[in-house]
């Protein structure tokens, strides 16, 4: 049974990814603002709905025809349920009634009134599209915030791991291996640290603290490899860590110039008796494919266009590292220690941490979707230039810039703290129960 439901997980959790990834983009490029806060709602809801159907319907019998409607909703939903709602949020939201087209980035930023700033919403709107909005321009500190503490806990427990590693076998053969790994990473972070400082838009004040930052970082990381509590694997994720976020404000992982225009060669690459049939079977074999295989690679090719890799990169790290948060914290926490890292958390566990581990599993397409929709959020308004980016709120900074400079001190602080704290053995609360001999 295993063989069978492990594929099967396995696509279904990469065809939900893959049309959330594509149809939110999508949506907030096409129908605007509102038109991507309205379909990234519904999503929400719906997984909300969905998931805590999972976990109220039994498996007793009274409980069969709940059964069998959930089952019918989770084999509908990629079908039926994501693309619908993007046809509504789209045909709610449609351009075609203010008489003009609008470019992408203006209806996000609100270039068309009512469907990018929210002036008139209607009162649906304003109690549904208003409070989800706010709830993703205010919770920047918290997505920021923990994401520095859960890559935290995630380069303490593979510090932990690689010293359980040398300690298991007394060899040199994993010591060297980690020594090189810890200075491939250092160098990686070298390059692109050196990266930054080609960017343009690096003033005196950006400068002063990405020096601050990384003179901090070198310190910890050398104080924590000098009096044992650390490690070089340790302190060069916590290096390569401070690095990404400091390269996360100030790139949107693009070439800071234009690629040079190549001229048209000169003589093509292979005779014309080649390429003339290699153009000709292409045509050939284009023209006999149905008209909706054509009309869906051109759909998905336009869908795969709105997205950007900055926040693809973003997502996939946060992600990462928050499914690991719920794995190592449980394990810490657990008399049996790294049993956790081999087992689901659960609702059911006895352990606090260990449920509130499998509430966030339970609810992980929500929260994927609130994730996600706030990434682009970010990324549309630092593009813009609306001056959000380094925002406040209600005398809140809700700006991403801001935050990302925060979570890199408070980072940088906590483990500091750490490494003040800790024991010359490193604290190996995770591999405590691992055998070395």
């Amino acid at each position: 049974m295993s063989l069978f439901w492990m594929p099967a997980r396995i696509s279904t959790g990469v065809t939900f990814l893959s049309l959330v990834i594509l149809s939110i983009p999508l949506a907030f490029d096409v129908g605007g603002r509102d038109c991507g806060l309205t379909f990234s709602l519904a999503l929400a809801v719906f997984y909300s709905l969905l998931s805590t159907a999972r976990f109220s319907i039994r498996s007793s019998k009274s409980w069969r025809i709940a059964r069998i409607l959930l089952w019918t909703v989770e084999a509908l939903q990629y079908f039926v349920v994501i693309p619908g709602l993007l046809i509504y949020a789209l045909n709610k939201f449609s351009d075609d009634e203010e008489g003009g087209s609008v470019a992408p980035l203006g209806r996000v930023n609100g270039g068309v009134e009512g469907h990018g700033n929210g002036v008139d919403r209607t009162a649906v709107d304003k109690l549904t599209i208003g409070p989800w909005d706010h709830f993703l321009t205010v919770s920047t500190p918290i997505f920021q915030l923990a994401e520095g503490f859960c890559s935290l806990l995630v380069i303490q427990a593979g510090g932990q791991i690689s010293r359980w590693l040398v300690n298991r076998t007394k060899s040199d053969t994993w010591m060297i291996g980690l020594l090189v790994m810890s200075g491939s990473i250092i160098s990686s972070s070298m390059y692109f640290l050196w990266r930054i400082t080609s960017f343009p838009d690096i003033g005196n004040i950006d400068a002063t603290l990405i020096g601050v930052s990384v003179t901090c970082a070198i310190f910890l990381c050398a104080y924590g490899i000098g009096s044992g509590r650390g490690n070089p694997i340790e302190s060069s994720l916590l290096f390569s860590y401070i690095v990404l976020c400091i390269y996360q404000i100030f790139t949107d992982y693009k070439p800071s110039t234009p690629p040079p225009t190549l001229e048209k060669a000169e003589f093509p690459p292979f005779p014309p008796l080649v390429m003339d049939s290699y153009e000709t079977l292409v045509t050939n074999i284009y023209a006999f494919l149905p008209s909706f295989l054509r009309e869906i690679s051109t759909f998905i090719m336009s869908a795969w266009s709105t997205v950007t890799p900055s926040v693809i990169i973003s997502l996939a790290y946060r992600l990462f590292v928050l499914y690991a948060s719920t794995r190592i914290i449980p394990a810490v926490r657990q008399s049996g220690g790294a049993r956790g890292l081999n087992q689901e958390p659960s609702v059911k566990d006895k352990e606090v941490m260990s449920r509130i581990a499998g509430f966030f599993g339970w609810y992980s397409p929500t929260i994927l979707i609130a994730v996600y929709t706030h990434l682009l959020l970010q990324h549309f308004e630092v593009v813009g230039g609306n001056g959000l980016a380094a925002g406040w709120v209600t005398g809140v900074p809700v700006g991403g810039h801001i935050w990302r400079w925060v979570n890199i001190g408070a980072t940088m602080l906590l483990y500091a703290f750490e490494l003040l704290l800790g024991d010359q053995e490193g604290n190996e609360s995770l591999t405590s129960h691992w055998k070395t001999d």
